[in-house]
């Protein structure tokens, strides 16, 4: 079977298995999503929403985030991991797209990347989630990790991965791909110890010996 075949049916498989493939990450607007994603790297989806709940309450505007005092900011977030790097991200985001961008979160590559604290995954995230705009796929720590073990790619970096999958992928399919892919390396095709015995993709997987 090619890769193209293969992913073509593994994509078949993962979306009986998880039928509604979005981000768990919970928000009303752009700029709320790109505040949880910046909050999201190296800390886990339920407890940035266990913070967002509150802070999406307190700041309701890309204004509000740009014009809080930083020090009130970095308390508000103190919960998350790299707190003071992100706080510092998030308010140099919204003062650009303040002064820049007219309050509106820009829909592009180029644009979202010339934000701080936003690479391309961060940037795939918010156009797909967003606006519906696939420009790439979104490779995070679960579809590099599945992507190798599936056979769909060689690499290691993640912008080489993101090449290989797109090359296979149906670009209808790029968005559903890295939320497929995050549910079952978070369920079944975990890190240290994948659960063999429950994943459906098993008989297809290259790496099942390991």
């Amino acid at each position: 079977m090619n890769r193209t075949k293969q992913l073509s049916e593994i994509i078949r498989r993962l979306k009986k298995e998880y039928p509604n493939p979005e981000t768990a990450l919970r928000f009303k607007t752009p700029f709320e999503l790109l505040v949880a994603t910046i909050l999201s790297a190296q800390t886990t989806d339920a407890h940035v929403n266990k913070v967002t709940d509150s802070l999406f309450k307190k700041y309701r505007s890309v204004r509000d985030y740009a014009l809080a005092p930083p020090e009130e900011f970095r308390k508000d977030i103190s919960s998350i991991n790299f707190y003071k790097t992100k706080a510092k991200n998030i308010q140099g985001a919204a003062q650009i797209i303040l002064e820049d961008y007219k309050s509106e979160v820009p829909r592009t590559m180029t644009g979202l990347t010339s934000l701080p604290g936003v690479a391309r995954k961060t940037a795939n995230i918010i156009l797909s989630n967003a606006f519906g705009i696939h420009e790439g796929i979104a490779v995070d720590t679960h579809v590099k990790r599945l992507a190798y073990r599936l056979g769909l790619t060689e690499h290691e970096d993640p912008v080489k991965i993101e090449k290989d999958l797109m090359a296979i992928t149906p670009k209808e399919e790029w968005g559903n791909l890295s939320h497929l892919l995050i549910f079952h390396g978070r369920k079944i095709c975990q890190a240290k110890k994948p659960k063999h015995e429950e994943c459906v993709l098993y008989d297809i997987c290259p790496s099942k010996d390991i």
